[in-house]
This record gives structure tokens, C-alpha cells and sequence, in this order.
């Protein structure tokens, strides 16, 4: 049970942080500057840490700044408000992503002019299906070797989607759920006080108020972990923030 458990929450931890680190601060915001050396480190541990549920960064950073363009709008790629549950707004949103993906659809100009990280021979490799099988077969075999009975083998759905699990959780309940620091004329809420099992990222309201602000907590009792971790990155140098 230990090292399912162990398993379990470092995967969930290591991919979610990339997910609001890289994707999210950097290839939607781009809220920091980094070397192009570690910018491929960022980005090949995105591809390691969410396998089988890899979200192409340009494709992600389109349509996350959409989002914000259009939020709780019958445009935004993914609010809430326009389904009934869940799935239907992640059934909505894979569509829009594989159409970044796959270039059949083409974003308005306005959302690619800020710079957007590529690295074709990754996403064509991590976007591979073989790929993430092999990921899927990877999990699958820790739970078939350690699990000590079946019902742990219902945490698996969670890793093979981990990335999009995420996405949705902070979308559905970031935008339905919460407080409101500030009037924002959307349905962005801070679903989570203490920013701990989303490391920030249910501080929707916040961050929808100022979006290139790499802190997403505001109020004293608010905690947004990956800002700490990025600060102290700032500090050695690895990342640099940007001036407001």
C-alpha cells in the first residue's frame, strides 16, 4: 500500500507542478524567462511526468489564453457553465486542443504573437499513441506488482489522464465553486484556501484578475506553492521573472 500510495502522489505532485509551471506560467504567460537550455529540460519533464496524458505546450497555450480572453463566454474553451457535467466540458475542450494540435483549426493571430515554446520532434514523439501506451503499461505494472487488492487499480484512469483530471478539476470548480477576492465579470472563484493539492492553482479569481502575476494567492491565509518553488529558482538564476 506504501508504495501505491507513494506512486500515487508523486505522480500527481511531479505532473501537476510542470502543468502550472511550464505550461501554464510560461507557455500561456509567460511569466518568467529561462535559457533555451532549461526551457528543454522544462519541457521534456512535462512529457515524463504527464506520459500518457502529455499536453502539446502550444497547443495548451493557445487555448488557455483564450480562455482568459473569453472566460465564462460561450468562446471559452472550457467553462462550466455551458454543460452539464464535467465530461461534457472535458469532451469540449480535447476537441479544441487536438484541433491546435493537429493545425486543422488555426487560433486568431492575437493569441500566437507572444512567443509560444515548440519542440516538434517531442510532441510528435510524447503525441504518439505507442508512447503513451507504454506509459499506460508502466502504471499499470507498479499497481500489478504492489497493490495489495483490486480496488486500488481505480486510482489507474487517474494516472493514464492525469493532465486533463487536473485541467478539469481546476476549470469545473475554479469557475463554479468558491470565494471571490475580486469582481472580475466572469465566475472565476478561489476554490481552495490553502493552494495545497492544486499547488495554486484554484486561486482562479485571483489569477484571473491579474494573469501575468506569477503569485496566485493574495489573502494571508492563501498559499501558492509553485510560486515559492519559482522564487527560489529566480533567486540561483534557473528562471527570470518579468517585470510588471
Amino acid at each position: 500500500m506504501a508504495v501505491i500510495l507513494t506512486f500515487f502522489i508523486t505522480h500527481w505532485f511531479l505532473s501537476l507542478f510542470f502543468h502550472t509551471f511550464f505550461l501554464h506560467r510560461f507557455a500561456s504567460h509567460q511569466m518568467y524567462t529561462t535559457s533555451k537550455g532549461w526551457e528543454r529540460f522544462f519541457y521534456l519533464s512535462t512529457w515524463f511526468t504527464q506520459g500518457s496524458s502529455y499536453l502539446v505546450p502550444r497547443a495548451y497555450g493557445v487555448m488557455h489564453r483564450m480562455h482568459h480572453e473569453y472566460s465564462d463566454t460561450e468562446k471559452d474553451p472550457h467553462s462550466p457553465h455551458f454543460f452539464k457535467d464535467v465530461w461534457g466540458m472535458m469532451m469540449h475542450t480535447r476537441n479544441i486542443y487536438n484541433s491546435f494540435v493537429t493545425r486543422k483549426n488555426m487560433p486568431d493571430e492575437k493569441f500566437t504573437q507572444k512567443y509560444l515554446p515548440v519542440w516538434e520532434k517531442l510532441d510528435r514523439f510524447g503525441d504518439n499513441m505507442v508512447v503513451r501506451l507504454f506509459f499506460i503499461i508502466a502504471y499499470t505494472m507498479v499497481y500489478v506488482i504492489y497493490a495489495p487488492n483490486a480496488w486500488w487499480f481505480l486510482l489507474l484512469p487517474i494516472h493514464f489522464l492525469m493532465g486533463p483530471v487536473q485541467g478539469a478539476i481546476v476549470n469545473w470548480c475554479g469557475h463554479k465553486y468558491g470565494y471571490a477576492n475580486y469582481s472580475n465579470d466572469d465566475h472565476s472563484k478561489n476554490s481552495e484556501p490553502w493552494g495545497i493539492f492544486l499547488l495554486g492553482e484554484l486561486f482562479q479569481n485571483n489569477h484571473h484578475k491579474e494573469g501575468e502575476n506569477p503569485n496566485f494567492a493574495r489573502k494571508w491565509f492563501e498559499l501558492d506553492p509553485t510560486f515559492h518553488v519559482m522564487k527560489l529558482m529566480n533567486f540561483i538564476g534557473i528562471i527570470k521573472f518579468k517585470k510588471a
